[in-house]
């Protein structure tokens, strides 16, 4: 089967030296997305000027998309980006996310219509950020210094051939490593624009793909992504979100008001 193509997406917020390692980390894949976007949600000078730099040096297509710094508003630019996303299927990552270079071949290669794919991450520790950006250091594996979640290092995409579908949620669901077909995006209006701050938008929007009818398939031994360590975000608007996803499990939402569809 031929692979889709793909639109790979990625937040980001005032970290440059996060950003340099997942786009050189892009530049080492063995498929490359047909285009990156990168949804900016109102970082300084130091980050455009990082995206400009790259432009000149891709060899795809790499779209910076800006909104001004309204604090913490990530459902409204990845919506904003999303929509200017030129291909059928879309790749998520987060902006401090170092990827292995069958990173991308993975999610297009185990793409099926119906379903979404979610994969885990292997988490870089804090005190190895001085070398990882000073080195730029993009090659981990299961022996590497300063990771937790080791076993997480392990490729072996065969063993996709055994997992199952699943028709609810899963709580090892991460927005920083996952992937779905634009058009159920469009179909459950994206991300909802009424959740602030950090916190549920992935698993929310996800909730209602569930609600939709499209199913999950967690990536295993493949799709591997390694995730530098940061401060945890303010959680003061969790229990808000929280309220929200609960109704949207609850009343079996498919499509929410303020969505993508201002931006289409």
């Amino acid at each position: 089967m031929t692979n889709p193509s793909c639109t790979l997406v990625t937040p980001t917020y005032n970290w440059p030296e996060a950003l340099e390692l997942l786009l050189l980390s892009l530049l080492r894949q063995t498929v490359m997305p047909n285009e990156v976007i990168i949804a900016d949600d109102g970082s300084r000078e130091e980050t455009k000027k990082l995206i400009t730099d790259f432009q000149k040096k891709f060899p795809i297509p790499l779209i910076h998309i800006w909104h001004e710094d309204l604090k913490n508003r990530k459902p409204t630019i990845m919506n904003k980006a999303i929509a200017k996303a030129k291909y059928d299927y879309i790749i998520e990552i987060d902006g401090d996310i170092i990827m292995n270079p069958h990173f991308v071949e993975d999610h297009l290669t185990f793409a099926e219509k119906g379903h979404y794919l979610y994969g885990s991450r292997v988490n870089i520790k804090e005190k190895i950020l001085p070398e990882l950006f000073s080195k730029k250091i993009l090659d981990f594996n299961l022996f590497s210094k300063g990771i937790k979640k080791r076993g997480r290092t392990i490729r072996f995409p065969f063993l996709m051939n055994f997992v199952k579908s699943v028709d609810q949620r899963s709580r090892k669901l991460r927005g920083c490593n996952m992937s779905f077909w634009k058009e159920d995006f469009i179909k459950i209006n994206g991300f909802n624009e009424n959740l602030v701050g950090w916190g549920i938008d992935d698993s929310e929007m996800i909730q209602r793909m569930h609600n939709m009818g499209i199913k999950g398939k967690r990536l295993k031994f493949s799709g591997i992504a390694y995730h530098i360590y940061h401060k945890e975000q303010s959680k003061s608007h969790l229990e808000i979100n929280n309220e929200i996803e609960r109704q949207t499990t609850e009343n079996k939402l498919t499509f929410i008001d303020k969505g993508i569809n201002q931006y289409l």
